[in-house]
């Protein structure tokens, strides 16, 4: 089943509103030669949805967020809601990135409710998973992927427009991207596991990116794995020409 790649870039806590300004004037200069194939979406940090909105109006680039509260409103100081993600034109949202895992102890639990509420709010999730360094090496890969299936226990079907994001944590922001082969077998493993709970027919047609230091020197080999469905890129993605490479290494 063909499968319609998709590049994300996520800016993490980087790119101020002026900051954004600059990338994106960059940006716009390489629109026209991504190939039309390839899905494009920008995650930038709160302060700069609206800017990036406002910027890409009219353009093919998806708007993403990075996070979501649980709750669809309420007194919950420094949180964002989906319906607020979405009046900004939000699309999709990242939810279980690692980071959010480690830092803020999320379980599978709180990102099965923001899931849902990303749902009512017509936004798709993409949910990140991986594993640690000591789970790799002990063996454990499948069995942390499994464990992090189980956001969507109880789920008849996957949450609508929903993609995955494979990233090895051990390869997060350190420069050690997973070989072409290790990013592969962990995507079919992910797939095995979504066929288990909504069919082969569903899972083949389920998205699953790559993540974890994806450059535009490595991305065309991982690119190449017909597993490997693009790509979700962060420190590269704050270089306009860098995501462009990316996005055409995907093509």
């Amino acid at each position: 089943m063909k499968r319609a790649r998709l590049v994300i870039g996520n800016w993490k806590m980087n790119l101020a509103p002026s900051a954004t300004d600059r990338f994106l004037a960059g940006f716009r200069g390489e629109l026209a030669s991504l190939p039309a194939g390839v899905g494009v979406g920008l995650a930038p940090a709160f302060p700069a949805l609206e800017r990036v909105a406002r910027d890409l109006s009219g353009s093919p680039v998806l708007l993403g967020a990075q996070d979501v509260h649980g709750e669809k409103d309420g007194a919950y100081t420094g949180e964002v809601s989906a319906s607020m993600l979405q009046d900004l034109g939000v699309v999709f949202c990242l939810v279980g990135h690692s980071e959010r895992r480690r830092y803020r102890r999320e379980t599978e639990k709180d990102f099965s409710k923001k899931m849902e509420r990303l749902v009512e709010a017509g936004i798709s999730p993409v949910y990140c998973v991986g594993e640690t360094l000591e789970e790799r090496e002990a063996g454990q890969t499948g069995e942390v992927l499994a464990r992090q299936l189980t956001a969507f226990d109880g789920a008849l079907a996957p949450p609508p427009g929903l993609v995955l994001a494979y990233e090895p944590v051990w390869a997060i922001g350190t420069g050690r991207a997973a070989t072409p082969q290790m990013a592969a077998d962990a995507h079919r493993a992910l797939r095995s596991g979504l066929a288990s709970r909504w069919g082969d027919v569903t899972a083949r047609g389920l998205r699953i990116l790559y993540g974890g230091s994806v450059t535009a020197v490595n991305s065309s080999s991982l690119f190449a794995e017909e597993e490997i469905d693009g790509g979700l890129v962060g420190g590269a993605s704050l270089d306009p020409k860098g995501l462009a490479a990316i996005v055409r290494a995907a093509g």
